[in-house]
């Protein structure tokens, strides 16, 4: 055979295998599988006690308001200050449970059960101070679990009655946002000290938070109600939705939001259902004294709430002072209250600005939440303050406690179904909008305030990654 005819028959047969090598893979895929695991190079009582310690924080962290990927990511960077990179971690709305099953010992599984505590900032600040010290300072596991014994044993930054004035105060510059005088500022303040006493002994006896919830609403509303037969000259709808903000601030639908977003369905399901459970709480407060009142013929009425908005500058401070007073009652120390008084101004500000722009609720509450949500990642570090803390405190002066109760009232009252729902149904999407931008916001801002790190990467493309 001449050469000229072996050379092209050899190039035909090599060119199915030019072929597979133009289209085939030549790596391992985008996000590798779980490899066998390495020896370990810790000894069992250390990996047992730098697990426990991990666990304990994470736990922690979790019963005091934390986001499902915060809690993930702090475990795993404390695993691994102690040279345990191989830590599995699952987390539900009720349990923690961390794994670390190297190759040549007994595999170890620990889980802690959670029990909510609510929103308490300077716990929160601790044990993140801590997991930083860890890794800064090589602490060793004992060290670390008498420093976290002193955080979590601390006793609270303010006084009992100042944690108090917390609350009253939030319901007192809600009243301001809305328009109201100093009398409605008053007995906004008083009624919701009362809705936070009763709450609170309620919560000692046991008393679900399902029933505290009705009980704190229908307070709210029969202060209104009782304020209308004594016949006197308040603007008794600002009384009741100041009681609502107070009592819709406390509920983690941002951390539901994130969680969803950040790849936990399960504790985002639970969380999502929790807020649903205690807002339906409200709702039947607040429609079983307004039912009560309507068949005694008790007149109440409900002004429509753009025609009684307060000035710009008194709006600008009442939200501040909102989101200060929030920060008093969630145990926030001096420094991050003051901090969480200007995310309130700031996102207002934000808010108010995205409004001019003939923005609708939901989507300028969007815009302050992302503007809070950015810069609290971007801003807090040097000041040693949670972003959680700027994120929520910020969005508060933007709950929808007016359109809640007007809703609800033109249903009772009025007997306008279809008009309560629309309102209800807008008031559902502006918190959907604050949470939805609390997280965009902490998203952006994350590379940029130097917190992310190779933990938070990897807890956050769970949901991402593609193979």
């Amino acid at each position: 055979m001449p050469s000229t005819s072996r050379g092209r028959t050899s190039r035909i047969a090599r060119l199915p295998e030019q072929a597979r090598k133009a289209i085939a893979g030549s790596g391992p895929p985008t996000e590798p599988f779980s490899l066998r695991a390495r020896p370990s190079q810790v000894d069992a009582a250390t990996a047992r006690s730098a697990l426990g310690l991990a666990l304990r924080m994470g736990e922690s962290m979790m019963a005091v308001g934390a986001s499902a990927a915060d809690v993930t990511a702090m475990v795993l960077r404390v695993a691994a200050s102690y040279g345990l990179d191989d830590c599995q971690v699952d987390v539900t709305f009720t349990s923690l449970t961390v794994s670390y099953a190297p190759d040549d010992v007994t595999p170890l599984v620990l889980m802690r059960i959670v029990r909510p505590r609510g929103l308490d900032y300077t716990r929160l600040q601790g044990i993140t101070a801590l997991a930083a010290a860890i890794k800064a300072d090589d602490l060793d596991p004992e060290d670390a679990q008498r420093r976290l014994d002193g955080v979590l044993s601390a006793p609270h930054p303010y006084r009992r009655p100042i944690h108090a004035l917390g609350w009253s105060g939030v319901a007192g510059c809600v009243a301001v946002l809305l328009g109201g005088g100093w009398l409605v500022v008053v007995v906004a303040a008083v009624t919701t000290a009362v809705i936070e006493q009763t709450i609170r002994a309620l919560g000692r006896r046991g008393l679900p938070m399902f029933f505290q919830q009705v009980v704190g609403a229908a307070v709210a509303t029969g202060a209104a109600v009782l304020l209308m037969v004594a016949e006197v000259e308040v603007r008794t709808s600002l009384v009741v939705a100041a009681g609502i903000v107070v009592l819709l601030a406390g509920l983690s639908f941002v951390g539901a939001a994130e969680d969803a977003i950040s790849g936990f369905p399960v504790t985002a399901a639970a969380r999502a259902f929790e807020v649903l459970t205690l807002t339906t709480g409200i709702v039947v407060g607040i429609a079983a004294v307004l039912d009560v009142a309507r068949r005694a013929d008790v007149p109440l009425r409900v002004l429509d709430p753009a025609t009684s908005s307060a000035a710009p500058v008194a709006a600008l401070a009442a939200a501040a002072g909102m989101a200060g007073f929030w920060a008093v009652a969630s145990h926030a120390r001096p420094l991050a209250v003051g901090v969480a008084t200007a995310a309130g101004a700031l996102a207002w500000t934000a808010s108010s600005a995205a409004d001019q722009f003939n923005a609708g609720p939901a989507v300028a509450s969007a815009v302050g939440a992302v503007v809070v949500g950015f810069s609290g990642e971007v801003l807090t570090e040097r000041w040693r303050v949670p972003p959680l803390l700027v994120a929520i405190c910020g969005i508060v002066p933007l709950l929808p406690g007016l359109a809640i109760y007007r809703g609800l009232f033109e249903i009772v009252v009025e007997d306008d179904v279809a008009g309560g729902l629309g309102r209800l149904v807008g008031a559902a999407a502006i918190g959907l909008g604050l949470a939805a931008g609390v997280v965009l916001g902490r998203f952006l801002g994350r590379p940029l305030g130097g917190r992310q790190d190779r933990f938070d990467r990897r807890v956050r493309r769970r949901w991402t990654s593609r193979s």
